[in-house]
């Protein structure tokens, strides 16, 4: 199946290339895949995933093992943000 990856911020260093314009990364992916397999796949440090969307929804960090993906959904993943 097909999603659409999107790293923000620092993140979008560990995206290849040719996603950087845009911060986004068309994918396929298995049916089993989840939020935490893509993670990992993608080597992004645990401790800097701190928003978890998919489809504008949150995904608490308790349920990104376990979430996995439908047809055409959009990941969005930002790391922790600081401002003053």
């Amino acid at each position: 199946m097909k999603i659409t990856f999107k790293l923000f911020a620092t993140l979008q260093d560990f995206l290849p290339p040719e996603a950087k314009k845009t911060n986004a990364l068309p994918l396929e992916i298995e049916s089993t895949t989840t939020v935490m397999d893509l993670v990992k796949r993608f080597s992004l440090p645990e401790k800097l995933v701190h928003l978890v969307l998919i489809d504008g929804n949150f995904v608490p960090p308790g349920e990104r093992a376990s979430r996995t993906f439908q047809e055409g959904e959009t990941l969005a993943i930002w790391p922790p943000v600081a401002g003053g």
